[in-house]
């Protein structure tokens, strides 16, 4: 770090960097979310599976946001817990469209906040009950009990309802991480 990068922090001129980890079953809306979130001569406008991971960058008025996009197949996810350390926040994406893959969203859900290494942090969870445009998608309501959300209680957490493809509820889950990022980390 050079001095004009130290200047800029001390001055708080420079945007504080965040690690989030990005979770939630494969085909959930995960990367669709997270290029939707990038500058919009950033974005792809060819979504492919992730195989492994990703990392993708975007920023907001306060914050710099790197972003693990984490496969959600099987095979994959139990890569997921190599980056918990390093993750400051979670967001996790569930397909309310898939009641029949809900409950091992929810198994997913468990297994990671019953880690060690995420169990005893206070990690702000954001979850975004996307595809919401589909005709057999539940309310983010509904997901939340299917979840059962309510039994989170050492950990903030805020639920949205999201269309990745139209981008719409996305904004107000990055206020959200945004403003509890901010607290937790001054």
């Amino acid at each position: 770090m050079g001095l004009f990068d130290k200047l800029a922090g001390w001055l708080g001129l420079k945007k504080k960097e965040v690690h989030v980890l990005c979770l939630g079953l494969d085909n959930s809306g995960k990367t669709t979310i997270i290029n939707k979130l990038k500058p919009s001569n950033a974005q792809t406008q060819d979504i492919v599976p992730t195989i492994g991971f990703s990392i993708e960058k975007f920023k907001t008025s306060s914050l710099s946001f790197t972003v693990f996009d984490m496969s959600g197949q099987g095979k994959y996810r139990d890569l997921w817990e190599h980056y918990y350390k390093e993750g400051q926040a979670i967001i996790f994406v569930i397909d309310s469209s898939d009641k029949l893959r809900m409950v091992v969203a929810k198994e997913e859900l468990d297994t990671l906040l019953n880690h060690p290494d995420i169990k005893h942090r206070r990690l702000p969870i954001l979850f975004f009950a996307n595809k919401m445009d589909l005709r057999d998608a539940v309310s983010s309501v509904k997901v939340s009990q299917l979840l059962s959300l309510e039994n989170i209680k050492d950990k903030p957490w805020h639920i949205c309802a999201s269309d990745a493809l139209k981008g719409e509820g996305l904004q107000e889950g990055v206020d959200w991480l945004q403003g509890m990022l901010y607290v937790i980390l001054l």
